[in-house]
This record gives C-alpha cells, structure tokens and sequence, in this order.
C-alpha cells in the first residue's frame, strides 16, 4: 500500500516503514562520523528502545562503542489492515543493521512493566551478555499495570492545586491561542507517580542484581527533564515533575546500593526539549519548543536525539573519569538549551508571537518536519509515492 500520514486532532495515527529505516540510518550514520567511543559500555539493556532518546541510546552504544544490545519495547507490528507503530520499524531497521555490522542485538517487543518480561529479559541477558554494563531506562507509556497488585494505573499531565492556562500554538493550523488545563485529583497525581516515577526502574535493577548481572563499575541511567519556568505549573510543578521527583529519589537510592554492591553508580539525565508525539497538544510546550528551535538553530546549538545522546556516553558517561553532575547530581545535557542567553532571548520573545508572526519568530517549519519524521514521514530521499510492505520495511510486496 502506499501510505501518507494520518494527523487526527495534532496527532499521528500511522507511520511509513521505509521513512522509519532512513531515519534509523540516519542516526547511525551520525555516530558513525563522531567516530569510536573507546570507553564505552560493551553490554548494553536499554528498556524503552523502540524511540527517541531509547533508541538513540542503542543506536549510539552500538554503532559507536560496539556494544551488544538488548532492547524492550511494546509496539504494535504491521498487518494487511494498515502500518504498525513507528517504534516497530526502527526496531526492525537497527537489528537489520546490527546484524549487517555483525553486532548482536536482541529485540523484545513485550510489556516491560511486567514481571513475566523482566524474567525472560534477564534470562536473555545472561545468555547473552553476560554481566551487563549499562542500562537505560527511557520509558514513555502512559499506562502501567502493577505486577504486584495488577491495579493498572494512568499517567495524566495536568497541574497541581490550580488551572493552568498558557499560550500556545497550532503548528498545522498556524494559530496562537490560550490552553488551559484543570489540576489533577489526589488519585490521578498517585498514578503518574506509580507510572513515571522511579518504581519500575528499580524492579529491573533488582532483577539483574538477583541474578548476578551486574558488572563491575555497572551504570545505571534514566531520562528526564525539567524545562524553563514558563512550563513549571503544568510541568515540573505538576504531576510530572512529581514522578521525576521519585526518579530522581530513586536514583540517588540506586546510587548508593550499587557503589556498595559492584562500585557502580545510578544517574538522572536531564535531557533537551525535542518534538514528541504528544508536543503538539500540550499547553506552553508546542510554543516553547519553537522558539527553541529558531533560537539553537540560529546559535548553531540545536540537537536532536542521536545528537543529545552520542554527545551523553562521549562527554558525561564515558568520558574516563568522574560522571559531572549538578549539586543536586543530575547529569545536565540539557546544559546548552539552558544556556542563559538561549532562555532570556525565548523569553524576550514570548509575548511579541501572535498568529500574523508566528512563522518569523518560531521554527514552526523544523517543529513539523520533526513531529512528521517521528513516525517516517518527510525523511529524505524516501519515496512516498511507492507501494511498501507494512509488515516489513520494504518497498513493493
């Protein structure tokens, strides 16, 4: 079938195989030209690989420090009924990939907040790697079912105590109105903790401590952000920031454990601002991220994903000494988005966007091609015109 995108409501509903692989190259090929990263981890788990910073992460170790990988994600495949997700395909391009590198890599597409994935997730592991040097936790779901209680639990982004109401825009339409959201009850607040939060991160620390996993001087690493003071009350305010809250306990908590048990250690990355799946929904976030853009972009700043990561395990976390990190021992490679002159010009020019400005003063171009190339569409040299295969990543089945 020959497939275009589908965009309900700022939301994408179906992605394109072939645009999925080109990006997965893409980034490969980024790692590849910054060159061997001679220090890097060797075993590498990533939990949340299918995406974004996940994948980044799998991409980098891979091809730049020649790790074997093993990734979990769930996502939906490809059928005669329509695409599957975009997470689906990158996860069949970089295992293609790895396995033309003669790299190992080992793909679960299962649920991996479940104790059932983790067993056979650490069963897979000893097979196959041994003693694990890293792991990464980049887990995005906005549903977790508790393996304990089987209670299932949903993350909302609201704020707290009071509405929240900012100025946003519409990318697609080109139009700058006012959101407001209404703040989340105790028992939603709970529930984005028991998702985001640190909890599920720790099971799977504990699982491959019981089973001996953990090599020695073994990292530990979860993504996160925190973002200027314009997001504050709907995000590091609000239930979000509540769960990153409890990442960032957990971490410190972890911390400590690991030095003990194998000299390791247990780290927050507070990561840069990019285009997800879900930007173009939320209040103050679509217009933030648009001056970011024009403003890093102008500065010769900007990074994306593979961008932000390659320049985490070179610089941060295998650099060959000390992980740097902030007094309250985050790892900050978000350190040139909060660079004071890229927020105090985003901030200059917050109040001037109107819609009859709009696409002077924000990226709102890079913001689209971003939101689109997260699910394949608008990739370079990708004929979209072609009939694809939606169960494989091939041109004309």
């Amino acid at each position: 079938m020959v497939v275009k995108p589908k965009i309900i409501n700022n939301i994408c509903l179906n992605s394109h195989p072939v645009g999925c692989a080109a990006d997965v190259g893409r980034q490969i090929g980024y790692v590849r030209s910054k060159g061997p990263i001679p220090q890097g981890p060797k075993t590498v788990l990533v939990i949340g690989s299918s995406t974004g910073y996940g994948l980044a992460t799998r991409i980098a170790a891979a091809f730049g420090a020649g790790a074997k990988t093993i990734g979990v994600a769930f996502e939906k495949a490809g059928s005669e009924k329509g695409p599957g997700t975009a997470g689906f395909y990158n996860t069949l391009a970089f295992d293609a990939a790895a396995k033309k590198e003669g790299l190992f890599s080992l793909s679960f597409n299962a649920d991996a907040f479940s104790d059932e994935t983790k067993a056979q997730v650490v069963a897979a592991a000893k097979e196959h790697l041994g003693k694990v040097d890293l792991l990464v936790y980049s887990l995005a779901s906005p549903v977790r079912t508790d393996p304990k209680t089987g209670i299932t639990h949903r993350s909302v982004l609201k704020p707290l105590g009071q509405d929240f109401a900012a100025k946003s825009i519409d990318p697609f339409k080109g139009e700058v109105k006012l959101s407001t959201v209404t703040p989340a009850t105790d028992e939603e607040l709970a529930a984005t903790v028991k998702v985001m939060g640190g909890e599920d991160w720790e099971l799977w620390i504990d699982a491959l401590q019981k089973a001996d996993l953990l090599a020695p001087g073994f990292t530990t690493v979860a993504y996160s952000y925190i973002g200027p003071q314009v997001t504050y009350p709907f995000y590091r305010s609000g239930t979000i920031g509540k769960a990153k809250e409890h990442l960032e306990a957990t971490a410190h908590s972890l911390s400590a454990r690991l030095q003990k048990a194998v000299k390791g250690g247990a780290y927050v990355s507070i990561n840069k601002a990019l285009v997800t799946r879900a930007s173009a929904v939320i209040p103050a976030v679509s217009l933030y991220i648009s001056l970011l853009y024009k403003v890093m972009k102008k500065q010769g700043t900007h990074e994306g994903c593979i961008e932000q990561i390659d320049r985490l395990l070179r610089t941060r976390l295998y650099a060959g000494g000390p992980v740097p990190v902030d007094a309250e021992g985050l790892i900050r490679i978000d350190d040139w988005e909060m660079a004071p002159a890229v927020q105090k010009e985003i901030s200059d020019l917050w109040d001037q966007v109107t819609g009859e400005n709009l696409t002077q003063l924000c990226d709102v171009k890079g913001f689209e091609e971003d939101f689109l190339q997260l699910n394949g569409f608008g990739i370079p040299g990708v004929d979209y015109e072609a009939e694809v295969d939606v169960k494989t990543l091939e041109h004309g089945a």
